[in-house]
């Protein structure tokens, strides 16, 4: 069954760290992992805290997700060599499949950088083609400069968090022409309160005293997911030379 034969006449846009995938969120296990492999110098820890001290003024948010000194100089292609599988939420995995199967895109709409969305999307799309749905997914995620394929610990762009995942779902609705009345949308924190209330479907999920309080004003679905099923990602095939080429220096 090719569902991407089909005219989109919706999408289905989810969020990812504890929505789609347990805490902890994506980046830090892979904060987790380059320490673990000392892949992360001492100077990138300094670079990071003086960052800090000049996004402190506009508030904890903001040292939280557009901190991304500690990732200066890395190669981005270590996420292939060092993230473990990842583990869904099986009741989110299955919710998936059934907006796949009513045609509808579905987009991964996150903060968390985009070559780790990239891998979780793989992921999905694997599980979805085994239950037999070939559909490529979509991601608007928070993009990272790099150089001839390092990071430069910078962003390039904004961080897709708060009212910034509002403005990539209605640039995706509208570069798609897809009314936003007839798309839903899945988030579990308060933070993503302007992207549900952007969508004519919000779900809350597994969600915080505030978010479940907006739900319940608003009459939106409230879902509990706690099964997590673990599946692993594939790496994209135009990348794998590359990583070859760095294993093979290392």
């Amino acid at each position: 069954m090719t569902v991407a034969a089909k005219v989109a006449r919706a999408a289905a846009f989810f969020d990812l760290d504890g929505t789609l995938i347990p805490e902890p969120s994506l980046e830090k296990r892979l904060f987790s992992a380059l320490r673990r492999h000392h892949k992360i110098p001492l100077t990138n820890y300094l670079r990071w805290t003086a960052e800090a001290f000049r996004l402190l003024p506009h508030g904890l948010l903001a040292v939280r997700h557009n901190n991304k000194r500690y990732l200066s100089g890395i190669a981005r292609d270590l996420i292939f060599r060092y993230m473990d599988p990842i583990a869904f939420f099986e009741e989110g995995v299955a919710r998936i499949f059934w907006h796949a199967r009513q045609g509808h895109e579905i987009v991964l709409v996150t903060g968390t950088p985009h070559d780790l969305a990239q891998l979780a999307a793989s992921a999905l799309e694997c599980e979805l083609e085994l239950r037999g749905i070939q559909l490529p997914l979509h991601i608007c995620a928070t993009r990272l400069a790099e150089i001839r394929g390092h990071w430069t610990g910078r962003l390039d762009g904004e961080v897709i968090c708060g009212p910034a995942k509002a403005r990539a779902t209605q640039a995706f609705a509208q570069h798609h022409q897809l009314d936003l009345r007839d798309c839903h949308g899945y988030g579990n924190s308060s933070l993503d309160r302007s992207f549900l209330s952007s969508v004519g479907h919000a779900h809350a999920v597994n969600p915080g005293r505030a978010l479940a309080a907006l739900a319940n004003e608003n009459d939106w679905p409230i879902w509990h997911w706690h099964v997590e099923k673990q599946i692993p990602s594939h790496e994209p095939a135009n990348l794998t030379k590359e990583i070859h080429r760095i294993e093979e220096q290392a």
